[in-house]
């Protein structure tokens, strides 16, 4: 799990896109689904920061990298895909995408995103958790899914700031 001082530090990302490319292939070859080329292109695109990306940035960005531009159909397929299979995750309130950091493990999403810089971190919090499904318990409400996301300062911005 990416820890939100490490997000926010300046640091190499090659790291964090060859640890996601590698469990991405190893999953998808377990599970005995194709991550083709565009699909690792994608991944390999969300995970270039730890800033969530929008479907039309992603497409200017695989542009760029391949000089043949990519249609939004073929872009949201692959973003489906990926979400599907857990390698990332959706910032509703962004309407972007940001990298899973344990893909092999089905879990809700919860973000802390930074307002000033656009980092955003998956918070892992069993608590949390407990407490959304207790919450949900207690009205009879049957929980299909959540996500919670946490808007504020990181470390790096706070310490800007001051």
């Amino acid at each position: 799990m990416y820890t939100l001082a490490k997000a926010c530090s300046h640091h190499n990302h090659h790291h964090c896109i060859t640890d996601a490319i590698q469990s991405a292939r190893q999953l998808c070859d377990e599970r005995g689904v194709r991550l083709t080329s565009l699909r690792e292109q994608v991944l390999e695109q969300v995970w270039q920061s730890h800033k969530p990306l929008g479907a039309y940035a992603l497409m200017d960005m695989l542009a760029q990298a391949s000089t043949r531009r990519v249609a939004p159909p073929t872009v949201y397929r692959a973003l489906d895909f990926l979400l599907e299979e857990g390698l990332i995750h959706r910032i509703n309130s962004l309407n972007a995408f940001i990298g899973c950091p344990s893909p092999s493990q089905k879990h809700q999403s919860h973000f802390l995103i930074c307002q000033n810089c656009n980092v955003a971190v998956e918070l892992d919090n069993t608590q949390l958790n407990q407490s959304i499904l207790g919450a949900a318990q207690d009205a009879g409400f049957t929980l299909a899914s959540h996500s919670v996301e946490i808007n504020g300062l990181c470390p790096s911005c706070q310490k800007a700031k001051d």
